[in-house]
């Protein structure tokens, strides 16, 4: 069976952590037809989640309803699916769930606490322990049902029907406590079992209560990989405690999109004014944070009005690495760009209009817009973020950089030299006519190759 990297960003052949390439088949016709993961279990053990976790995040992703039947290990969802495309949600659901948010490495476990509504995340690699900063509709599923939970009690549909108190203390008694609790398990004490407790509702007369003398033996067989000691534990209790206060699952989830685009836009304009967009931590917080709003293709809009000045070409470039974390192979998150670029020059009318091909130059030479984005965004003339008339004189102004870049990918198709766009874009910049991106990255100082994990 062909495998993969479990993260597919991660080009190295000899990456360690692999996983079976996903198959698909589909099955049914008509309103019955379902689109069957052959092969989610075998993908499932080797990520470390429960097969219905991914599952279920395919049917969010794709709003379909999603059947398990943990006996056969036969998974399901509803419609039919290409196998590509569910790959893609994959790679996904395993950067939100799986890799560490620290080392991207995939060692990690997810715990959860029923009673605050919180999912933690620990990192056996590097020991990164904390809540799990992303907030999405299978984060409802999870909570439900725990990764500790018999995978033969969980809900099969998206509206789980609420089972009995007789089947649940049943399902208690039989696997045991639904939920991990790790200073009980690494400190020799007793797990609190079906009464829900765990590290951010102990108070510290109980985490010091459940913390006896050190115990050789176990410290050799368990627990190895998380720090027991009183003040480590205590410091984990803070930071949970901390972070469910503003983290629960569905408080700004459950908010209309305008409203979270406002939350983002406040958020952006107080790092702005605090001069904190030119340090690498403040990038990956923000992006978090959209994320956990679900806003990711829309938040270079509210970039773009927060960043965008009369000078926009140097804006480019000093927020280059910041415009990177949002559009890296997103086509979605440039097109969005696009749109502010086109309100910025239309609020710069009179100081900008004439520079329109300089400035998606700029963007195309520092990749954050890539090739096909703007050949497809100039074949349609649109009123989405600007008026008709200011968008058709824009898309006017921009005429000669489009046609450099499609003679330049004939000529790079066709491996023939041409002299035809010397003189013609003078105006604009630097001749790059057949030379491919790693080229042009290399060219400038402030185009070294990207590598967005690093930015």
């Amino acid at each position: 069976m062909a495998t993969v990297n479990v993260n597919r960003s991660v080009t190295d052949i000899f990456y360690r952590y692999k996983m079976p390439r996903l198959q698909a088949k589909v099955e049914g016709k008509g309103n019955g037809i379902k689109t069957v993961l052959v092969n989610m279990a075998e993908v499932a053990r080797a990520i470390g989640r429960p097969a219905t976790y991914p599952t279920k995040y395919f049917g969010c992703e794709l709003g379909a309803q999603t059947l398990f039947d943990h006996k056969n290990e036969r998974f399901i969802v509803n419609g039919s699916h290409d196998v590509n495309k569910l790959q893609d949600l994959l790679d996904g659901f395993i950067r939100k769930f799986v890799l560490c948010p620290e080392c991207d490495n995939p060692e990690t476990n997810l715990s959860v606490s029923a009673k605050n509504q919180t999912i933690s995340q620990s990192c056996k690699a590097c020991g990164f322990h904390g809540l799990l900063k992303v907030n999405h509709k299978v984060n409802t599923f999870i909570v439900k049902n725990p990764p500790s939970l018999n995978p033969t009690s969980q809900g099969s549909s998206l509206t789980e029907g609420k089972r009995s108190k007789k089947q649940k203390q049943k399902q208690e008694n039989s696997d045991g406590s639904l939920f991990n609790n790790s200073v009980a398990n690494n400190s020799g004490g007793e797990s609190d079992g079906g009464n829900g407790k765990n590290q951010a509702s102990q108070t510290e007369a109980e985490i010091s209560a459940a913390i006896p003398e050190k115990k050789t033996e176990e410290d050799d067989d368990e627990g190895w990989s998380v720090d027991v000691t009183k003040e480590a534990i205590r410091a984990r209790l803070q930071d949970l405690t901390d972070g469910a206060k503003g983290m629960t699952i569905s408080d700004d989830y459950d908010k209309t999109e305008k409203e979270r685009i406002d939350i983002f836009y406040e958020l952006v304009k107080d790092k702005r004014d605090k001069k904190y967009l030119q340090d690498v931590p403040h990038h990956k917080d923000l992006f978090i944070e959209a994320e956990r709003l679900d806003i990711i293709n829309k938040a270079p809009l509210v970039l773009a009005e927060l960043l965008f000045t009369e000078n926009i070409i140097n804006d480019i470039r000093t927020y280059r690495n910041l415009l990177l974390r949002f559009t890296h192979n997103n086509p979605k998150a440039q097109r969005y760009l696009i749109g502010g670029v086109e309100q910025t020059i239309e609020l710069h009318s009179s100081s900008l209009i004439n520079k329109t091909a300089a400035i998606f130059k700029k963007l195309y030479d520092l990749d954050v817009l890539d090739e096909n984005v703007i050949l497809d965004w100039a074949q349609k003339v649109s009123k989405r973020h600007v008026s008709k008339k200011v968008a058709t004189e824009i898309h006017e102004k921009v005429v000669p950089f489009v046609q450099w870049l499609k003679n330049a990918e004939e000529e790079e198709s066709s491996s023939e030299a041409s002299d035809d766009l010397e003189g013609s874009y003078m105006d604009v910049g630097e001749d790059y006519k057949g030379k491919s991106v790693e080229s042009k990255i290399e060219q400038k100082e402030d185009d070294e190759l990207i590598n967005i994990d690093d930015i």
